[in-house]
């Protein structure tokens, strides 16, 4: 509804008689039902009901005002005249009588007008009584607000995006129109790395996988939740059997697909049973810094999860370093089908795929934007222009979590996440 902050932009009815809705989320980071949301708003419309009362009544001074000011003159004759038939009652006829009660009759309106006056002074008393409500009612929250430290806010933030994305759910895909500004969760680790979230399992499994560093390494870190990420506190540790290259890695369905060291093979790892699953090699893709983003750092595969499945970005001679976006069988390693986007992929900073499109930043540094989009549905592209905040100035690992509807980046030693904003189409039925 309205209340909740969704814009809805246009509806129509499609044959089968169901109903079409195009819609966007809310950018704003909180939820509509949280107490301190609902106060604030209600204080809103309250203000803003004081201002249209306000308004009203200036108004209505000044139409008044300019009556009076217009029978002020009809006032003082008639205080002129009275004041003569009072000392010379003589000269009170009948025709000077009735002039007298004629300019009376011209000041009878006057009457509703001071009481219309009345009226509005107990209104301003009234609106006076607002304010101070008002007042104190701001006053309160603002020390209830004070009364948490910054890591309690936090972890409140946090809760309600979680309920905010729950509600997202019932969306369908979407196209990208809108990056949030970036919601910095913890700075550690060194300047490169990768940390992520389950994209496929149930809402309920909120673990944490976090690896440092960009190649070489083995050791995988697993957080009981999001708040025991931010602590560092109640973890296990992995060791892979094989060591990985980049920061491309993503966790899909409680395994962990990740580029072997000094290798083009895709490994798969599943975490309850600490064994490797599969292996598979990616034919013809480079490695070892052959095709890599424009940051390096052995960046030449990089998996990727979407609400459309499991898919791998790299690069091939044959494709003279351009993109390839291949949709992969998670229960395989198989490739698909794959798409050449055109883009070189050494000229991209970063790249992430929503809803079966690939989106490509311009660049890991400060001033990056999403520029780039393919559409794998109609294998076509386009230039875009997204704002980006990079907001610690070099970003080694960016991936789309379409359970959470939201962007997780490596920066410069920060975990850090992004909201994103989609243009959606969905249906009322629940359907997608």
């Amino acid at each position: 509804s309205p209340d909740e902050g969704w814009q809805v932009y246009t509806s129509a009815q499609a044959p089968d008689g169901k109903c079409l809705c195009t819609a966007v989320i809310p950018v704003q980071g909180s939820c509509s039902r949280d107490l301190r949301s609902h106060q604030l708003r209600q204080l809103m419309e309250k203000v803003q009901n004081i201002s249209q009362s306000m308004e009203v009544l200036d108004l209505r001074t000044y139409r008044d005002l300019q009556y009076v000011r217009n029978t002020e003159a009809l006032m003082k004759g008639l205080d002129s005249r009275l004041q003569v038939a009072s000392e010379s009652q003589r000269s009170l006829n009948a025709k000077s009588f009735q002039d007298l009660k004629g300019k009376m009759r011209e000041l009878l309106p006057l009457l509703p007008v001071l009481e219309q006056y009345k009226a509005d002074a107990r209104l301003i008393g009234h609106l006076r009584e607002e304010v101070r409500n008002l007042s104190g009612t701001l006053l309160s929250i603002q020390e209830e607000m004070g009364a948490y430290d910054y890591e309690e806010l936090q972890q409140r933030v946090l809760l309600l995006e979680a309920r905010l994305h729950a509600c997202m759910q019932k969306l369908g895909c979407g196209k990208l129109t809108g990056v949030s500004n970036p919601i910095t969760v913890r700075a550690s680790g060194s300047r490169f790395g990768s940390w992520m979230t389950d994209t496929m399992t149930p809402s309920s499994d909120s673990r944490v996988w976090y690896m440092d560093g960009y190649y070489k390494g083995r050791r995988v870190l697993e957080f009981r939740s999001l708040s025991d990420f931010v602590s560092g506190q109640n973890f296990v540790q992995h060791l892979l059997p094989h060591p990985w290259a980049g920061t491309g890695h993503v966790v899909y369905n409680g395994s962990l697909y990740y580029n072997k060291y000094q290798s083009n093979v895709a490994v798969k790892y599943h975490f309850r049973s600490r064994s490797v699953l599969l292996q598979r090699s990616l034919p013809g893709a480079g490695y070892n810094n052959t095709f890599p983003y424009s940051w390096g750092g052995y960046s030449d595969i990089d998996f990727m999860a979407d609400e459309g499945g499991l898919w791998v970005v790299y690069t091939t001679n044959q494709n003279a370093g351009n993109i390839v976006v291949s949709r992969v069988d998670p229960g395989t390693l198989e490739v698909l089908r794959s798409w050449d986007t055109g883009y070189p992929k050494r000229s991209a900073g970063e790249a992430f795929m929503i809803c079966g499109t690939l989106y490509v930043t311009n660049s890991h540094l400060a001033g990056a934007k999403i520029y780039f989009a393919y559409y794998t549905n109609s294998s076509s592209y386009e230039y875009t222009d997204i704002p980006f905040h990079n907001q610690y100035s070099h970003i080694s690992m960016l991936d789309y979590n379409p359970r959470q509807r939201a962007l997780y980046t490596w920066n410069n030693g920060h975990q850090v996440l992004y909201n994103v904003t989609l243009f959606h189409v969905i249906k009322t039925s629940g359907e997608l």
